[in-house]
């Protein structure tokens, strides 16, 4: 069940759960979300970085598309990160349902004007449109970018930006870093700043860096209201550590042999994901709509 992101995140904000949108670059790995979240009967979002679409290129994105027509899963094809409009024009081109055009290191103003050239470029194709305000960190592992210093989302530019641009969903930083956590990096997220923004606008938020922060907070920002949290790291990470392991055994040299361990690592993750998301069985609701 192909959709665009506006309208996955109305149903999951109406019923207080979040989709987790996992960054896919191969076949092997959207193998893995597509069969976890088919198990769990829990609606996904497809997230393809644009250094990600230059390796696997633009045909995979038909074979992602196929995918999710044939698996009845609510689910988007999202481009993760747009940071050109030449970028967003591609990903139009070839299928993606939802496109985010990150300006965030622009000023107030450059935002507001590039998210609007790229929303009526997007909408004409039925296509939605995130945009971010402040900047999320970078752990230096994640493979997103990010700043040194988290700049947090102002609270009072939300309701302007949002009213000015008419984007349909928006990711705020209100903590989070892409990447890993490495051991010396606590990450705290900022509930009371949720809360505020959550006030303000009623369009779905987005939590980017999702990987490796403490279950109970992510648990805590699905309940005031996030509807979309980023997940790449975790999934990779499990993957190619078993991936490792695999290939210790210096004679095993055939796909199917040595990627269905490592897709069944990886989906250990996907469910962990979907349940702390309380996206579990939650296709349901589409099915209803």
């Amino acid at each position: 069940m192909l959709m665009n992101m506006k309208e996955l995140l109305s149903v999951a904000q109406k019923h207080q759960f979040a989709v987790p949108a996992f960054n896919v670059s191969s076949s092997m790995l959207l193998r893995g979300v597509m069969e976890g979240c088919r198990e769990k009967q829990a609606p996904v979002i497809i997230a393809i970085h644009p250094d990600e679409l230059s390796f696997v290129e633009d045909s995979f994105i038909a074979s992602v598309r196929e995918e999710i027509i044939h698996s009845r899963i609510p689910a988007v094809i999202h481009l993760d990160h747009g940071g050109s409009f030449e970028q967003i024009v591609r990903a139009i081109r070839c299928g993606f349902t939802s496109v985010m055009i990150d300006a965030s290191l622009l000023s107030f103003e450059e935002n507001v004007a590039i998210t609007r050239k790229v929303i009526e470029v997007a909408q004409a194709a039925h296509v939605s449109v995130e945009a971010e305000l402040g900047t999320i960190g970078t752990t230096g592992n994640g493979g997103e970018g990010g700043t040194e210093q988290i700049i947090y989302t102002d609270p009072a530019t939300v309701k302007e930006f949002v009213a000015r641009t008419g984007v349909d969903t928006l990711a705020i930083a209100i903590g989070t870093s892409h990447g890993i956590y490495p051991k010396n990096m606590q990450p705290k997220l900022r509930m009371d700043l949720l809360q505020e923004i959550r006030a303000i606008v009623d369009i779905p938020l987005v939590l980017h860096g999702g990987s490796a922060n403490a279950d109970s907070e992510i648990a805590e920002a699905v309940r005031l209201g996030i509807s979309k949290i980023n997940i790449s790291s975790d999934i990779k990470d499990a993957f190619y550590k078993k991936c490792r392991e695999v290939l210790q055994d210096p004679v095993i040299r055939e796909p199917n042999a040595i990627y269905p361990p490592c897709i069944k690592a990886m989906k250990q993750v996907v469910y962990q994901k979907i349940d702390l998301f309380n996206d579990a069985g939650k296709a349901r609701y589409y099915q209803e709509n």
